[in-house]
This record gives structure tokens, C-alpha cells and sequence, in this order.
């Protein structure tokens, strides 16, 4: 924040982890177990590990590709989320997930399935792109998708 005239930044040129001025945006999930995910995230995706949870309570930082993830265990409400409960989802019922975006679908197939990424299909046209998804080893989907000239499919 601005202290001159009390506004917030919104328009730096880069983004870090803490950020210095403005904002960053860290994509935060719940999992089970704190270095296996982070070692997947790395594995298969090339994520950078930037810090590990260190088994009291502390999560794991890392970055990918041009977002950061914050990677920590559930747990029951807090004082600033009263009401609220983290836990690892069900991997049938997804209300979010990541998209990853692509220049070369087949590629980024053949690459993170040879890591360990289990796909759930194979890539499959659908409306203007071709798109499959990836369950990571807590059940969370990863959409990865490239477009195409298709209209519908």
C-alpha cells in the first residue's frame, strides 16, 4: 500500500514470493502429505521448490511455471476462519482446479505421463481445444489444455 495517498498497487512489473509492493497470487491446496505432493509437483511439472513444511504446521512454498503454490495439511477451523474446515477433497467431487494451458497438448502428455502424471483420458478434442485432465496423488484435477480452430466437438 501507498502510504502517500492510500492505494493499492496493482500494476508492478514483476511478482515475487513475498511480494514487496502490490499483490501475489499463490494457488493454495490442502493435501495429506506435505513432501510427497511438493516432490510431484517437482517431478512431473518442474516445479521449484522454494521451502518444505517442516512437520509443525509450516507448509510448503513452491513455484510453477508463473504461479506460486502454497501446499499444507488440513485442519479444523482457526481464529480467522471460524467456521471453515481444509480438507482433501473427494476426487469425485471437485468444485476447483488448475488449468494448465499449453502450446503442445500431445507433447505435455507424453512428457508428464513418462514423470508419473495419471491421466485421467487421453487428450480429446472438445469445443475449440483439446483438453484431458491429471489427478495428482490427493485426488485434484489438473485441466491441461491447448486450443484449437475447432467450433465444437
Amino acid at each position: 500500500m501507498n502510504t502517500k495517498d492510500n492505494t493499492v498497487e496493482v500494476e508492478q512489473d514483476s511478482y515475487e514470493m513475498p511480494p514487496r509492493a502490490g499483490f501475489t497470487i499463490a494457488h493454495f491446496i490442502t493435501v495429506a502429505d506435505i513432501d510427497r505432493s511438493a516432490r510431484y509437483y517437482e517431478k512431473v511439472f518442474g516445479a521449484r521448490i522454494l521451502s518444505r513444511g517442516d512437520g509443525s504446521g509450516a507448509p510448503a512454498y513452491l513455484r510453477l511455471a508463473n504461479i506460486w503454490m502454497i501446499i499444507n495439511v488440513g485442519g479444523g477451523p482457526t481464529p480467522d476462519k471460524p467456521t471453515v474446515t481444509l480438507s482433501v477433497p473427494d476426487p469425485d467431487h471437485i468444485n476447483s482446479f488448475m488449468n494448465f494451458r499449453v502450446a503442445d497438448i500431445q507433447a505435455c502428455y507424453e512428457l508428464w505421463k513418462s514423470r508419473g502424471a495419471e491421466f485421467i483420458t487421453e487428450p480429446i478434442p472438445k469445443y475449440g481445444e483439446i483438453r484431458c485432465y491429471i489427478r495428482d496423488p490427493d485426488g485434484y484435477i489438473i485441466e491441461v489444455g491447448q486450443s484449437t480452430d475447432l467450433v465444437y466437438g
